[in-house]
């Protein structure tokens, strides 16, 4: 009998678990939001529900019998995953590390009871709320539950203060803004796959920023050039976080800031796999497994212990203004033999705010660092 996965979330960043999933024999059953949703075109079945809405979207996989329930590259949804894999038996997190994962907060709060090093934070709804705390700046301002660079700011006074906790707190889902401690260093993800709380590295990617204030992604490199030392240090730093996180089953995607002298930070971690390619193209194309395969797996409770069949860099480079040289990869790809995508996605190049504001990209396989 064909066996049924829930995707929560129909967006372009479903689309590479929707076409996997579709590879794979099974039947796909997509929910979010009609606009924007392009995978309801490719999807079996597909329900206009927001996946915030936990609640409808559980009576619909009662339902539908579905056989698991996932996601990639979504920190809203993945409580909702939880939620619905709880509630039905299913493989996955319990809703309540999905939460914590989802909440910067509630997951500073774990890291701290846990011992796992990352900057120092205080939570507030307001600029009233924190006026009176001592701060040590500069310090970063973001929402408690965005992801791809939504309000955040790199601040060094009080007034500017003010306006990025207002800012953060617009973007909040909870109008909710975390002020943490900024810390001087390279940028780093990991990205790690568990099962049945065993968790499995699989890659470390460096990551390119536009720096203060906004520090928007505009490139990332596998593997990332550590030493031996770093990787196992990184690898188990992140075990140790997930397990102060709970999280026990799917993606995970771990970012890290490691300082001049050494010190490793945890500076977030996703109950999900990473964006921006990391998690769909550039796992796959740098180390040979199928990380979106992997998820699903995970998630009908069919888990393969994950085993690297290549030793390839890859990368992905972003168009914005501050990048405009990447326009010419994209235009002359073909000239290319590493770049295996890519695409210009608006005529307008801007100064980047967030992540969604690029406008374009390319992704390469290489034996060394595609360098432009």
């Amino acid at each position: 009998m064909t066996k049924t996965i829930a995707i929560i979330g129909a967006s372009y960043l479903q689309r590479p678990l929707v076409e996997r999933a579709r590879q794979m024999g099974l039947r796909t059953i997509c929910f979010a939001w009609e606009d924007g949703a392009v995978c309801k075109d490719i999807c079996d079945v597909f329900y206009p529900i927001s996946i915030t809405e936990k609640e409808e979207i559980l009576e619909v996989c009662r339902k539908e019998h579905i056989d698991g329930v996932c996601t990639i590259a979504s920190d809203v949804a993945a409580p909702t995953v939880a939620y619905v894999a709880e509630q039905m038996g299913l493989t996955g997190n319990s809703y309540e590390a999905a939460v914590r994962a989802n909440n910067k907060f509630a997951m500073r709060n774990a890291f701290m009871a846990a011992g796992v090093p990352c900057p120092a934070y205080h939570a507030c709804k307001s600029f009233d709320e924190i006026a009176q705390t001592e701060i040590h700046y500069p310090v970063i301002v973001k929402p408690t539950d965005r992801s791809g660079s939504l309000g955040i700011t790199k601040v060094t006074n009080s007034e500017e203060l003010r306006q990025a906790v207002t800012i953060a707190v617009n973007h909040s889902f909870e109008h909710e803004a975390i002020v943490e401690q900024f810390i001087e260093g390279r940028e780093i993800s990991v990205e790690f796959i568990s099962y049945g709380g065993k968790h499995y590295p699989l890659q470390i990617t460096d990551k390119v920023t536009t720096e203060a204030p906004h520090f928007v992604e505009l490139a990332h490199h596998q593997p990332a050039e550590l030493t031996e030392e770093q990787y196992k240090a990184i690898y188990a730093l992140t075990q140790k976080a997930l397990n102060a996180l709970g999280v026990t089953n799917g993606a995970s995607h771990s970012e890290y800031k490691i300082t001049a002298d050494g010190q490793i930070y945890v500076m977030e971690i996703g109950a999900r796999m990473g964006g921006d390619f990391i998690g769909s193209d550039l796992v796959r194309l740098s180390t040979g497994y199928d990380f979106v395969q992997g998820v699903i797996e995970v998630a009908l409770g069919m888990f393969i212990k994950p085993e690297r069949t290549l030793c390839k860099y890859a990368g992905v480079y972003f168009l914005s203004a501050e990048t405009e040289q990447v326009k010419h990869y994209i235009d002359h790809k073909e000239e290319y033999p590493e770049i295996v995508m890519a695409e210009q996605t608006s005529d307008e190049l801007r100064h980047v705010n967030c992540s969604s504001e690029r406008s374009g990209y390319f992704i390469y396989q290489a034996d060394h660092k595609f360098k432009i």
